[in-house]
């Protein structure tokens, strides 16, 4: 910014900072000034002796900018020189306390631009109060301030002001003021379900704007005159109790009447014909009248009588008012009459005109939002948690879910996985009555379980895994009466599990996870007494025997469509010959818009020397390796007319991958539409495949190491991430294997085919409908098979597909007797504690065993039923990444040392039984 801006910046602030305090009356208690922007200390406004502070105590994200010097002079209010922006997150929030509950409340805001940007830019977008919507504002002039003011109930101790991006440019704020109200004034219109916005308020009159302190409560009333009317004034007190408006007596010290005649109009102009609108009219005689004179008027409203023969009260303040809002029409014109009997025309001192504001929206509960409130500040969470935790639902918080079946609504799971947290668990998670769901596990926890935990009736999942927590369970958790999983795994916790949870788990109500714990030898491997759990070795294994036939039947019948599809898919022509018999790019419903290079038939033909190279082959058709005249190698995917999957798959996948790149999608090279010709030309990913690697393929002879495998697996997450939550709308990939993660030279891989991939239709869809159900059998959803909708969880359970594939080296359906498949191998395998069944015997024990149990604890959690309990794509990121770092044991031994006890053998038992449990899918 230019030297003379910065100048008269601090020419400004060192005025303002000259002015004392107490300059007439001191502010008034419960008032909150924000000048938004200021990161200087705070200062006292000339004009109002109100002490305004920085909003840096109130958000903490955004960037402060100064508008530019050219719109800087001596009108431009101190308030409006700087300015906080927010180019990031949808919707960001001034959180507002303490405000004195179930009291009315002036909130305001302003915005003054002043080409802050450079970029002198028109500019639009919505306030909220709460979870509401308050206001559309339209920034179309620099040197203009626009104000935002509206009238609330307060139903909690504190309150949002938000600033939410819909797409019209970046959202900024000049400044923000909240002002209460001490005696329920505005009570008509002002309530629980319902807000009144500021359409204008005018002193009639006066000379200048009236605000605090001759408004205690400051309101700004701005000045109106006419040059047909007589200004009228006073220095008399004029009295305002028991009027539930209070106008000030510095407003009420002036008025207007007609210069002659007797008849006074004024008018406005509404915003939108559907505005719900109130007025209040303000009036009081200021002349003492005597003898026969009277002062009596009729008021007409758009040409319709409102009013008959009101006469204003002596030196007190009088008026009226809606009871009921009005709308319908963009002008609104209200006449004066004075009756035929009056001597004196009619006056005005002054009015205000409110619209409607529906509270559709309802809050979350108070104790829920305190709650939430607290633990971000005492963990100092950094995510975007700003506003209302749970409304409106398309800002509901990162990590959170909501019941809103319940008014108010609730919050009932909170995932706070893997974010870093440290310390002792807060008191403040006891807030939380109505939480069924609370994963706390992979963070740096210390200290004991606290005793308030138990006081959380309604939990039925508890996850405090892999944290540093200490000492004994508490009894406390034989409390939760709802809860079906507890996972304490990972921790150093010593003693036993309370003996109701122990007994709970033996009638197999729930599910404990104890393992890498320090274990007493009479303990068993859920952390119970193994007298008292004699009786849930009888139950697990008639679990896995009942759920093992169920697995064996329908993986018998899944089998059986494949394999009849699949010959099906053989005895048809394969030829990739062109036939000019339809032109797909002229047809209206097949066009897209590529940016990629177009391709010809016979340019492919050169490319790949006439289709010699076969390096794989899809439901889509033949692959072969081609080179660019540039020397760059290409895969061409050529769609065989013999293919299930035609124009629409083609088109999908084209579409998709011209707007969408990241480094581990493969990307596309160009395209081929010439005449029936349909092919895709890609990047060449030369190590092939994950499966070539994990079935060894011919050329693929180098095994993967255990890292290589993690690496490779952090890679297809933040693909697959990327698509969940970096692609607007966001993309179900819908056929997840290993045989569509590809490799390149350097084993990086990248997620291919896109062919049945599913894009949402906005951005708040949780799911797609299909009317059949397509993937490739071993990694389809269970859940998605049942009702055919499509999720995030259904990539995510094919990842926990392949995460067991990396981990095992085996397919997602292992032959032999069955054709059992790899979930359920696993459970079995689990079940007998033999982690040598379960690791990949090509690795030869080099793994660190740690970090292989966390990456099967991973998979299972992927592969949960029902989906909801799976993790998201992101948080299965980040826990990659903590597997990836450096391996605790150097030698990579799979021997395990916890005081000086071998727990090699111990861990493996115990983490099999622990793991095995509800969370372990059942295949359809």
């Amino acid at each position: 910014m230019a030297s003379s801006s910065w100048c008269l910046v601090a020419l400004f602030f060192a005025i303002a900072a000259t002015i004392p305090a107490a300059h007439g009356q001191s502010p008034q208690a419960g008032f909150i000034s924000i000048d938004c922007g200021n990161s200087k200390s705070d200062y006292v406004d000339h004009s109002t002796s109100l002490t305004y502070v920085s909003d840096d105590r109130f958000i903490d994200v955004g960037s402060d900018f100064y508008i530019q010097s050219n719109y800087i002079n001596s009108s431009v209010p101190t308030l409006q020189l700087n300015l906080r922006s927010f180019p990031d997150g949808l919707r960001n929030c001034y959180t507002l306390k303490p405000v004195p509950q179930n009291s009315t409340y002036l909130v305001r805001a302003t915005f003054m631009y002043g080409n802050y940007d450079g970029k002198n830019s028109q500019i639009q977008f919505d306030l909220h109060i709460g979870v509401n919507h308050w206001k559309t504002m339209n920034i179309s002039d620099p040197s203009a301030i626009y104000t935002a003011e509206a009238l609330s109930l307060a139903t909690a101790n504190s309150t949002s002001v938000c600033l939410v991006n819909t797409g019209g440019g970046t959202p900024f704020i000049s400044s923000l003021e909240l002002r209460p109200f001490e005696n329920g004034d505005y009570r008509e219109y002002v309530n629980a379900s319902q807000s009144v916005v500021l359409v204008t308020r005018r002193n009639m009159g006066a000379s200048d704007s009236v605000r605090f302190p001759d408004d205690p409560y400051d309101r700004v009333w701005k000045p109106l005159t006419d040059p047909s009317w007589s200004i009228l004034s006073s220095i008399s007190t004029v009295n305002n109790s028991g009027n539930m408006f209070e106008p000030p007596s510095a407003v009420m010290q002036t008025a207007v009447t007609p210069v002659s005649g007797s008849q006074l109009a004024f008018s406005w102009d509404s915003v939108s014909l559907d505005d719900e609108l109130y007025t209040i009219l303000h009036f009081t005689e200021l002349q003492k009248l005597t003898g026969n004179a009277t002062r009596v008027f009729n008021i007409n409203r758009n040409g319709h009588l409102w009013y008959i023969s009101y006469s204003p009260p002596y030196r007190s303040a009088g008026g009226m008012h809606d009871i009921v809002p009005f709308k319908g029409s963009s002008r609104y014109e209200y006449v004066l009459n004075a009756t035929s009997d009056s001597t004196l025309p009619p006056i005005i001192n002054a009015f205000e005109v409110y619209s409607l504001m529906q509270l559709t929206q309802a809050a979350t509960d108070s104790g829920d939002v305190d709650a939430m409130m607290a633990i971000k500040s005492h963990y100092q969470l950094k995510r975007n948690w700003m506003g209302d935790p749970c409304a409106p639902k398309a800002y509901i918080w990162d990590g959170l879910n909501c019941s809103y079946n319940t008014d108010p609504p609730r919050i009932t799971n909170i995932n706070l996985t893997s974010t870093g947290l440290t310390g002792e668990i807060y008191i403040s998670f006891a807030m939380l009555e109505a939480v069924k769901y609370l994963d706390l596990s992979h963070n740096n926890f210390s200290g004991a379980i606290p005793d308030f935990l138990g006081s959380l009736s309604s939990l039925v999942v508890l996850d405090l895994s892999f944290n540093n927590l200490t000492g004994t369970v508490p009894d406390s958790l034989e409390n939760l009466v709802s809860l079906q999983i507890l996972n304490l795994a990972g921790n150093n916790f010593n003693g036993s599990v309370p003996e109701k949870l122990c007994k709970r788990s033996d009638a197999g109500l729930l599910t404990l996870r104890f393992f890498l714990n320090i274990l007493d030898v009479r303990l068993d491997k859920n952390g119970c007494n193994k007298a008292s759990s004699s009786r849930s070795k009888i139950a697990i294994i008639v679990i896995i025997a009942a759920v093992s036939g169920l697995l064996l039947l329908v993986v018998i019948l899944v089998t059986v469509v494949w394999n009849i599809r699949k010959q099906q898919g053989r005895s048809s022509n394969t030829s990739v010959q062109p036939r000019s018999v339809v032109v797909y790019s002229q047809q209206r419903e097949h066009q897209i818009s590529f940016e990629s290079r177009q391709f010809t038939y016979t340019q492919l033909e050169n490319i790949t020397n006439k289709f010699t190279t076969v390096i794989g082959k899809g439901g889509f058709g033949m692959v072969y390796h081609g080179c660019l005249e540039t020397g760059k190698q290409v895969a061409i995917k050529m769609r065989s007319v013999s293919s299930p999957q035609g124009m629409k798959e083609f088109l999908a996948e084209a579409q998709n991958l011209t707007k969408i790149y990241h480094r581990n999608l493969v990307s596309l090279v160009g395209y081929c539409m010439d005449g029936n010709c349909l092919a895709l030309v890609y990047e060449y990913m030369k190590q092939g495949s994950l499966r070539d690697h994990l079935r060894v393929k011919a050329g693929c002879a180098k095994v993967l190491s255990w890292g290589q495998r993690l690496q490779i697996a952090l890679d297809a997450a933040q693909g697959l991430d990327y698509l969940h939550k970096g692609c607007k709308p966001p993309i179900i990939h819908r056929d997840v294997k290993s045989s569509n993660i590809l490799l390149s030279e350097e084993l990086e891989a990248k997620i291919g085919d896109f062919g049945l991939s599913k894009s949402f239709h906005s951005d708040e869809q949780t799911y797609v409908s299909t009317g059949t159900v397509v993937g490739t059998p071993g990694y389809i959803d269970p859940e998605y098979h049942q009702n055919y909708q499509l999720t995030e969880k259904s990539d995510v359970y094919s990842f926990g597909v392949v995460l067991l594939e990396l981990i095992t080296g085996r397919p997602p359906i292992v032959p032999g007797p069955g054709n059992v498949h790899i979930v359920k191998l696993i459970a079995t395998s689990l079940s007998r504690g033999c982690i040598e069944e379960i690791m990949d015997e090509t690795l030869q024990g080099e793994y660190d065993a740690t970090s292989a149990w966390k990456i099967l604890d991973l998979a299972l959690r992927c592969t949960a039923d029902p989906g909801s309990q799976r993790p998201t794509m992101f948080e299965v990121v980040t826990q990659l990444k903590s597997c990836l770092k450096p391996e605790i044991a150097s030698d990579r031994s799979d021997i395990i040392y916890i005081e000086g006890f071998n727990m090699s053998r111990e861990i493996s038992s115990e983490m099999g039984a622990s793991l095995l449990g509800p969370t372990v899918p059942s295949i359809r």
